[in-house]
């Protein structure tokens, strides 16, 4: 089994307990230090990767999960790109301080835009409340990395998926050459700084280094796609690779 270990994690239970607790902890910095730390490219990343699904998100039928959601910003950006289209666009997280943020960004968003809001549901990634083959499309930013069983979060994905659904997962990546040997002395020095300093929270800043250093590179994420049922895997990178794409398809 390949996942998340947080440090002082033995097994797959502890290892999900212990970053619903870190990501519990910084919920109410999340979004700032998002901006602060990507120096607001991952607000582009997001548009991006919406506009990659922008046939499937123009379908009046379709049904959209963004595993993972946080405080809901891909999910926002999915909601964006559907436009006045009435697809269904649905965030699911596992920690209840995120969704409680993204809710509060709904009712916001609500007062200032006719437009429609994405749902909200608490559940967990490796064992979602919903039936099979039940999504047009589901995405995950930044947040599948932290699963504890990759390969087994891949197979809930192609569970939950319409037959030729579609699957994206953005995440982060090690580049290659000098642009990696930068990207690497910021990351693994300056962040967890940075990010301890602003949220006062100084575990999931260590971490996420840490987590992003575990996570397969794409070659090997591509494979274990394919393994678990997607066809036409694919990765594209973002940003000099600092971030990616990966895409498949049921």
């Amino acid at each position: 089994m390949v996942g998340a270990a947080p440090e002082g994690a033995s097994d797959g239970r502890s290892a999900a307990h212990a970053v619903r607790e870190m990501f519990t902890s910084i919920a109410p910095r999340y979004d700032l230090l998002n901006h602060v730390l990507s120096f607001n490219v991952d607000r582009l990343w997001w548009r991006r990767t919406a506009r990659s699904f922008a046939e499937i998100l123009a379908s009046p039928d379709a049904r959209i999960l963004d595993l993972c959601c946080g405080t809901g910003d891909m999910t926002f950006a999915l909601r964006r790109q559907a436009g006045n289209c009435s697809s269904q666009v649905l965030g699911a997280d596992f920690s209840h301080a995120m969704l409680q943020r993204a809710r509060s960004k709904s009712l916001d968003k609500v007062s200032n835009s006719k437009s429609a809001v994405p749902y909200w549901i608490e559940a967990d990634a490796l064992c979602l409340p919903f039936p099979d083959q039940h999504f047009s499309l589901v995405t995950s930013a930044f947040g599948f990395r932290n699963l504890a069983d990759y390969d087994a979060g891949l197979r809930e994905i192609a569970r939950v998926l319409q037959p030729a659904g579609e699957c994206g997962i953005l995440d982060f990546s090690e580049p290659k050459g000098l642009i990696g040997h930068l990207y690497r002395l910021y990351f693994k020095h300056v962040l967890p700084r940075v990010g301890t300093m602003i949220s006062g929270v100084r575990g999931p800043y260590t971490y996420l280094p840490n987590s992003v250093a575990r996570f397969p590179e794409p070659q090997e994420m591509v494979d274990r796609m394919r393994l678990a049922g997607f066809r036409e895997a694919s990765w594209t990178p973002y940003t000099f690779g600092i971030a990616g794409l990966y895409r498949g398809k049921k």
